[in-house]
């Protein structure tokens, strides 16, 4: 009998969306590939799911190595990489339905991916020129049958369009340029493989831009005049009003003419209140944003995490980029079900009582969606940060239907010997907004004593501050993307991989974001010799040119051949420097393995450096004079390591860093270095322990007893019965085994161990 067809993007996804259409119970086929039938009133139905995209673009006849090439087609994706080969059942089982079925509705995400992986299976597995589309922002039961039953008889081609376009541009620069680079790299005998793309290049540019900058940057000196006063047992902080002397010597005849001075008139004092508007709703990149400086949470795993909870019903589709919330998502209603939930009955009832709500809606837009707001859906986490991001989306949407803030801003004017000197302290007056969007409130609170014209205060000391001008700050994982998205580079949804490419690729380096050698230099490579590979100008064009695409405003075959015609221009340019480019990326990228690699001098045969590497069995550290000198140190598993470019000052032994999702630890590399083993009474304890004197039952499970253990960190307690119980205490004064210290997880605590 014949049923209609629906595609979404992933399984569960599928699930969601048959359990809301069905009338009854929908039935579960296809075993390790889940489909679903069930009945929607006088309609059969089958939902099946991909598993994101199941084609992907490669070479019609693929000739390695040689570049330019514009000849690609779509193919599936588990002939193209091994690491794809699961997706075929998936593409089996959708073409197996298809045969079946009278007619087609694509339920994917609704945004360009989600268009293009729709668009795929429609024409490549269905065999159709076109299907019903569903269109919604949230999982939830009420909107997905309200998708389903005014669901548009056809894909969205202008967004299709675009989204291929997209696919077809970024190969053709991604393939292209990296080909180049990396054929460039193997004319001075040497290979690495090299990357960048159409905004991958532009990117590190703008990194690389800043770091020049900062090594540009000359300080300079200048000095600060304070006057430390007191009244009613409260002091005031005061600064001089000139605020930066350039000169000491103005800055010293100041002191000079205070000097002695008991007491300063109060010349003014005045008190300014002022509105602090609530925030917007949050689009992508400022939940990013957000989540990165209020939760520590990196942009890329943000995004992963507002996707998981998107797919489990309980907030609106992430990838977008409105600062808007409309009516038709049901305010009242969702802060209806909010209310169930004990963490918000209270605020969320405050804003029910209201005649009307009306959100602080931000300028940015978004045809496909609205700003991310939750359901209200009380959705079960499967880590903390799930729980974190939830509790940051709720609190963000309940502030921007709240009242402004009311901060008051008090300043004096102290008259000291005819000296000026300025405090000033602001406090919030009446809350508002910052009652809904606690605890990711971070203000200062600064309040000042009560003091009033004409009366005097104490002075306790005026002293002067030297300084000097600080360099600009670099980019961290946040303010890059805000800064791409700024530039008009790259889309909401690429800008976090964009990123994290570099990062792979050695282009850059560290949690505030830094330009390595290899990065510096590729780019000043390429300004010399292909500048428009990493020109942001052009890169922008062609996002507006895909803009006009999904508008209809031009055609995919004009973008497209005009992008060919400039990659072929580029590419020529590049091939007559070739040798030139590859000589200077070659040596950029032994300076860069250096320095990202070497540990220090080698402390066996003192001629050779010690440098990190990688085995079969994981990371470790080796001497390079290998096999002269053998001498090599184990590294832990579960942390990425760097060099601490410093020597322990206990054994003079090279130190690296660990770094791991709760932090970064430095630790030597000797494992019989003094730090690593516990001093005074607590060593002696630990010694008796492990020699069996002293027994301490395990305080975690009861059954095992406390030993010492040894790590590359160095010895602590933990349980016999490891790793069945995972119990690990440090070995200080205060532990002594009985378990004050808590428990740890990985491979133990040692001295100094976080």
């Amino acid at each position: 009998m014949p049923y209609t067809l629906i595609i979404t993007e992933k399984p569960a996804a599928a699930k969601k969306i048959a359990e809301s259409l069905a009338d009854g119970k929908p039935i579960k086929g296809g075993g390790s590939v889940p489909y679903y039938s069930l009945t929607h009133g006088k309609e059969d139905i089958i939902v099946a799911c991909a598993v994101g995209h199941l084609y992907g673009l490669a070479e019609k006849d693929k000739k390695s190595g040689q570049f330019p090439v514009f000849d690609i087609e779509w193919k599936p994706a588990s002939e193209m990489s091994k690491g794809s080969g699961f997706t075929k059942k998936y593409l089996d089982t959708i073409r197996k339905l298809a045969k079946g079925a009278a007619a087609f509705v694509v339920a994917t995400d609704y945004d360009v991916e989600g268009e293009v992986i729709g668009l795929n299976i429609v024409r490549y597995l269905c065999r159709q020129k076109d299907a019903s589309r569903m269109k919604f922002s949230t999982l939830t039961k009420e909107d997905i049958v309200e998708a389903f039953e005014k669901r548009s008889p056809h894909l969205d081609w202008g967004q299709a369009k675009a989204g291929e376009t997209r696919h077809y541009l970024d190969w053709y620069n991604g393939i292209n340029y990296s080909r180049a680079l990396t054929s460039a790299m193997k004319k001075t005998g040497g290979f690495k493989l090299m990357s960048t793309g159409r905004v991958q290049g532009p990117a590190l540019k703008i990194i690389v831009d800043k770091e020049k900058d900062i090594r540009a940057f000359k300080p300079v000196p200048f000095w600060e005049v304070e006057l430390l006063a007191e009244k009613s047992g409260r002091e005031i902080e005061a600064w001089h009003e000139k605020g930066k002397f350039w000169g000491k010597k103005e800055a010293d005849a100041v002191i000079a003419g205070t000097k002695g001075a008991k007491h300063a008139l109060v010349a003014s004092a005045e008190k300014k209140e002022f509105s602090q508007q609530p925030p917007f709703p949050f689009d992508l990149t400022t939940l990013q944003m957000e989540a990165y400086h209020a939760l520590g949470i990196q942009p890329k795993r943000t995004l992963e995490v507002a996707q998981s909870l998107y797919i489990a019903g309980a907030i609106s589709y992430p990838r977008t980029s409105s600062q808007k919330l409309p009516e038709s998502i049901g305010y009242r209603k969702i802060l209806q079900a909010l209310a169930k939930n004990s963490g918000y009955t209270a605020l969320a009832n405050a804003l029910l009582s209201r005649s009307s709500l009306k959100p602080n809606d931000g300028e940015k837009a978004d045809p496909a969606h609205p700003a991310i707001f939750p359901t209200g859906m009380q959705p079960s986490f499967d880590d903390e940060r799930e729980a974190k991001v939830y509790d940051l989306v709720v609190r963000r949407f309940l502030a921007t239907f709240s009242d402004p803030a009311t901060r008051e801003t008090m300043t004096i004017v102290l008259d000291c010997s005819r000296e000026n000197f300025i405090a000033r302290g602001t406090r919030t007056v009446k809350r508002g907004w910052h009652e809904f969007y606690a605890p990711y409130i971070d203000l200062e609170e600064q309040e000042l004593p009560k003091v009033e014209k004409g009366g005097q205060v104490a002075v306790k000391k005026i002293g002067m501050h030297t300084k000097e001008t600080q360099p600009p700050k670099r980019y961290t994982p946040a303010s890059i993307i805000k800064e791409l998205e700024r530039r008009s580079l790259g889309t909401k949804a690429t800008r976090s991989d964009i990123v994290d490419t570099l990062f792979k690729r050695g282009y850059v380096d560290g949690r505030s974001i830094q330009a390595t050698e290899l990065g510096i230099r590729t780019v000043e490579t390429l300004e010399r010799h292909a500048p428009k590979i990493i020109d942001e100008e052009l890169t922008r064009h062609f996002e507006e040119e895909m803009e006009d695409i999904r508008e209809g405003k031009r055609q995919p075959d004009d973008v497209l051949g005009e992008a060919r015609e400039a990659l072929t221009d580029i590419i020529r340019d590049f091939k007559k420097n070739e040798k030139e480019i590859g000589k200077e990326l070659s040596k950029a990228n032994i300076e860069t393995r250096n320095e990202l690699t070497g540990v220090g001098k080698c402390p066996s045969c003192k001629e050779g450096d010690l440098q990190i590497r990688r085995g079969k069995f994981g990371g470790f550290v080796a001497c390079n004079r290998y096999p002269e000198c053998k001498t090599t140190f184990s590294l832990p598993r579960n942390a990425f390591i760097k060099p601490a470019k410093k020597e322990c000052e206990q054994c003079g032994y090279p130190k690296v860093l660990a770094i791991k999702k709760k932090g970064a630890q430095e630790f030597c590399l000797n494992q019989d270095c003094p730090s690593k083993y516990a001093e005074g009474k607590a060593g002696e304890t630990a010694k008796k322990i492990a020699k069996g004197i002293i027994e301490k039952s395990c305080p975690k499970c009861g059954k095992g007893k406390v030993v010492v253990r040894s790590s590359i960190y160095g010895k602590f307690y933990g349980c016999d019965r490891y790793p069945e119980c995972a119990y690990t205490a440090q070995l200080d004064e205060r532990s002594g085994g009985d378990g004050k210290n808590g428990e740890g997880k990985g491979e133990g605590h040692g001295k100094g161990y976080s």
